[in-house]
């Protein structure tokens, strides 16, 4: 049977954070239903966050509340630590993302405390969820840190075993937080996930920043892979990431895919539309190529 690839639309999230003007949440809400209505169903709507550090977001519930009629949406809400799980949960999200960094010094920077006791507090956590709640692990700097440089592959192994013995049955995310993965790093960390933990289900979160996003998404699908974030319009970067600019574009992705007969059951034509508006959102700082190929193409 052929592999289908499986899009995680992230720009409502990691797309929209880092721009400065605040997007209004009527907006945002119909960035979603459109991104649903062109088959993206899963995606990242936002994050309980200090609204302080990413005032962007501080209207996640109300996004979630108002997208809650959508019968094919499984809206993913990132949460950066226990206070971020509870004020989730009193909102009614039902699938969480939480983030932890391989590095210490990013971990430090992104939610102020060590790795090691944020590994502790993680499994407090998931202790303590609620029947129901599904969750994905996002291991931030698998690949490379901002602070330390390329990530040693057994030592991002070994912190990702420390969090699997809390629990197993979860999806994690391998993210690439700077963009510097090359696809060669991304193939060898992938395949040794595949072989370490075969029943485990894996994504690659990866981002544009060097022009190494679909190649490396590609690298992962090679190695097994078949579940990756992308954003619409290449939005994206990490405010805790000095450098770091967008994820590789959603609508690039999709087109890569279909040249390669691959299903990502993503309707195209309905996506670049989306992407041209996403992309001329004030304070955006847009990626990608397919957008602007197959409007010059149209326009021929």
């Amino acid at each position: 049977m052929t592999r289908a690839a499986t899009l995680v639309e992230v720009a409502p999230r990691d797309g929209f954070q880092p721009i400065g003007p605040f997007i209004p949440t009527a907006d945002k809400i119909e960035f979603i239903r459109a991104a649903d209505a062109a088959g993206l169903h899963r995606i990242e709507i936002g994050s309980f966050v200090n609204p302080k550090a990413v005032p962007q977001l501080r209207d996640t519930a109300e996004v979630l509340r108002a997208t809650a009629d959508l019968p094919d949406l499984d809206p993913q809400i990132l949460v950066p630590n226990t206070r971020g799980v509870d004020l989730a949960l009193a909102a009614g999200a039902t699938h969480l993302a939480y983030v932890i960094s391989a590095s210490d010094a990013h971990n430090r920077n992104n939610v102020r405390r060590d790795t090691d006791v944020s590994i502790t507090e993680y499994g407090d956590m998931v202790r303590a969820l609620p029947p129901g709640i599904r969750l994905r692990l996002n291991l931030a700097t698998s690949f490379d840190c901002p602070f330390d440089g390329r990530m040693d592959e057994g030592f991002v192994l070994d912190r990702l075993a420390r969090l699997l013995e809390h629990c197993s049955d979860v999806e994690v995310g391998l993210c690439d937080t700077t963009g510097r993965a090359d696809p060669a790093h991304v193939a060898s960390l992938v395949s040794t996930c595949l072989r370490r933990w075969p029943d485990t289900a894996f994504l690659f979160h990866g981002h544009d920043t060097y022009g190494l996003g679909l190649a490396n998404i590609a690298a992962a699908w090679n190695a097994g892979l078949n579940r990756f974030d992308t954003a619409f319009a290449g939005l994206g970067g990490c405010p805790f990431a000095p450098g770091a600019t967008g994820n590789t574009a959603t609508e690039d992705a999709v087109w890569m895919f279909r040249r390669m007969g691959v299903e990502t059951g993503v309707d195209l034509d309905a996506l670049i539309p989306l992407a041209v508006r996403a992309a001329a959102i004030p304070g955006a700082q847009p990626g990608g190529r397919v957008r602007a190929a197959m409007i010059a193409a149209c326009a021929a």
